[in-house]
């Protein structure tokens, strides 16, 4: 088969697998489990073939006419260049490992044919973004990915807050896709084509007519679908759903989607100074707000949720200084390492016997219980605080390298001004990424809290999988001498400057947080734990709300106390209750928008109920009444109807002489 034909087959096995395992789900379950994994590991072989074929050369272009429009025409077409293939393998081995996963870990779940179905769509979705050579056929796959992270993230539908952050996670990437999908409509009406290579070849050529608007447009998408500020809120709150969805979710699918457009198109954004310096400020604002937020979560799936975003604002930060290639590679090496934080968080969560005991303040000893958790996510936190010689540590210096040359004036790829602000707030992040990863470690790994319940070793089918996942997180960034050639050809090493500051803030961060953490466990062996003995002169009830309102996890029937061996509190200090909550962006967001909406919707209704419907209620009334009246004229008695002829005789006539006489 031609590597044409292979391409077309990575997105489409996945499909089937979904279609297959969704019918098949109830009548034949035993075939259940075989779906949702072979067909995505089969995609997963073809992707890699495909890439090997492609081997970093010219770009892979083909394309047929998919309907008629009699304007500008869609088209079924494949544009695959180098780091579109190896992203297509990326997103294989993350959706492989999920689904073997996830055959332990939802191996008693009663929905798991249905979850399967839906993970292997969303593959099929990502990989079709990945390839799609035409804007409107990847639109297909952007936004099948957002239904399907809609029903995935509420998979646990009893739980009202898992329905509510699906519904949050759908509402507000749809937010971002209407102006997204205007901007898409702009392209294509400049470059006469929704082809991708047509689209790149007519910013080349200066026919792109109004390149701020467009690009701004289609950042506003792009913001909602990977989770920049201002549209970033819905991540933290999609952790409700199951944990292997997260992986997918934040590793290789969904989130990455907009990163990866943006790399695809970044001629269209470059064609704005002002919109690389916006997009420049949304990357600096997600890095260093999502760093804190990150610090003072004490659910461990909501910390790495923070860490998504920030490292997210990192490759936005890399395509905001030109460098695509040093974006692809950060996203390639955070879908590993990602990946196993989840993976690895999961297998905390599984050895709980719950989806919803992760808070670190309550785990006790869990390097001993869980070893492969333990270990595994080592390697991983050290990749994410990029730490020599982990994969993190050459595919964050490589955005740092690249900021650091646009800042210097040594490329003019993009405004300065970008590059300052990249790379000043990515040294800011690096010394809070590592706090915030060292603080996790510490408190999952040797904590205090209290032990949980012991259910026993995890499945092999979880456990296997944090070990592949481990050897790329170690390993993958060493390949930065040979990446070059299959992106834009920019250097990927890291350079002295940056490297030297990166390594040196995050491990000042590392240091910090641990003797902080050395400092607070001292003063937790003098301070008693518990809601009542921190509040003593406040009732159960007025402590459990005021836990609640500042989403402390709340245990029993009292809210349990801040924990004093929480160096996240006394590195952030005042700063931490505002941090717990997002910096309040929730709470805006209400007033601005849900608050009005909700004001508007009662009007509305007030409008069409006492309004609108008492004038239907009096047009159906009046002649219901008339309708009585005559009724009871109708009594059948002749001698009622003789009188009333006569009485109406006499009116008429008395009537018709006071006419007369007056004429």
């Amino acid at each position: 088969m031609t590597t044409t034909t292979l391409a077309v087959l990575v997105p489409l096995l996945p499909f089937l697998g979904a279609v297959a395992g969704l019918l098949l789900g109830r009548t034949a379950p035993g075939f259940v489990r075989p779906l949702a994994v072979l067909p995505v590991l089969a995609s997963l072989a073809l992707a890699v073939t495909v890439a090997v074929d492609q081997g970093g050369g010219l770009a892979i272009n083909s394309h047929t006419e998919l309907t008629p429009t009699g304007s500008v025409p869609i088209e079924l077409g494949l544009h695959i260049d180098g780091f579109a293939a190896l992203v297509a393998v990326l997103v294989g081995v993350v959706a492989t490992c999920v689904q073997i996963y996830s055959t332990g870990y939802l191996r008693d779940d009663p929905r798991y044919p249905s979850y399967a179905a839906l993970v292997s769509l969303f593959t099929s979705a990502m990989l079709l973004v990945v390839y799609s050579g035409d804007l409107m056929v990847l639109l297909v796959g952007w936004e099948v990915m957002g239904i399907c992270s809609y029903f995935l993230v509420g998979h646990y539908w009893e739980t009202p807050e898992a329905r509510a952050a699906s519904l949050k996670a759908f509402l507000v990437t749809k937010l971002g896709d209407v102006p997204f999908l205007i901007g898409l409509f702009a392209l294509a009406t400049d470059a006469g084509s929704f082809r991708i290579t047509t689209v790149l070849g007519t910013v080349a050529s200066g026919g792109l007519h109004h390149p701020t608007v467009v690009a701004l447009l289609l950042l506003a998408g792009v913001a909602g679908k990977s989770a920049l500020f201002p549209l970033h809120t819905w991540l933290p709150d999609a952790m409700a759903g199951p944990t292997p969805v997260s992986a997918l979710i934040h590793a290789a699918t969904m989130v990455a989607a907009g990163i990866y457009f943006v790399a695809r198109l970044l001629p269209v954004f470059q064609a704005s100074a002002a919109a690389m310096v916006v997009l420049a400020v949304m990357a600096g604002v997600t890095m260093v707000g999502s760093g804190l937020a990150a610090l003072a979560q004490d659910d461990i799936k909501r910390v790495l949720a923070y860490s998504t975003i920030g490292q997210l604002g990192y490759m936005a930060g890399a395509l905001a200084v030109g460098d695509r290639g040093a974006a692809v590679f950060h996203l390639l090496a955070h879908g590993a390492f990602k990946a196993l934080l989840f993976l690895a968080a999961g297998v905390i969560i599984h050895a709980s016997g719950t989806n919803s005991l992760a808070a670190m303040s309550r785990m006790k000893d869990l390097r001993l219980r869980v070893p492969d958790a333990f270990w595994t996510m080592t390697v991983a936190l050290l990749a994410l605080a990029a730490i020599p010689p982990f994969s993190g540590f050459f595919s964050k210096e490589a955005v740092l390298g690249a900021a650091e040359h646009v800042a210097t004036g040594h490329t003019e790829q993009a405004p300065g001004a970008s590059g300052w602000i990249v790379l000043i707030t990515g040294l800011v992040t690096a010394v809070l990424t590592a706090a915030y990863a060292t603080r996790l470690w510490l408190l999952a790994f040797r904590g205090h809290g209290a032990e949980a319940p012991d259910h026993g070793r995890q499945p092999v089918t979880m456990t296997a999988v944090l070990w592949v996942l481990a050897i790329p997180s170690l390993a993958f960034g060493l390949a930065f001498g040979p990446l070059p050639d299959w992106f834009d050809g920019h250097d990927l090493t890291p350079v002295l400057t940056t490297s030297v500051l990166g390594t040196g803030l995050a491990l000042v961060g590392g240091i910090v947080t641990y003797g902080a953490w050395r400092h607070t466990s001292a003063l937790a062996a003098r301070v008693p734990l518990g809601a009542v003995a921190a509040h003593p002169d406040a009732d159960a009830g007025h402590v459990e709300a005021e836990a609640i309102a500042s989403h402390e996890p709340v245990y029993g029937d009292v809210a349990r106390a801040p924990d004093p061996a929480d160096p996240g509190r006394l590195l952030l200090g005042p700063l931490h209750r505002h941090a717990a909550v997002g910096f309040h962006l929730d709470t805006v967001y209400s007033a601005l928008f849900v608050r009005p909406v909700q004001a508007g919707a009662t009007l509305v209704r007030f409008l069409d109920r006492e309004v609108v419907d008492t004038y239907v209620r009096g047009a159906g009334a009046l002649p219901r009444w008339l309708g009585t009246a005559v009724r009871r004229a109708q009594t059948g008695n002749v001698q009622t109807y003789v009188s009333a002829l006569l009485a109406g005789t006499v009116v008429l006539v008395v009537a018709a002489l006071l006419v007369a006489t007056g004429a």
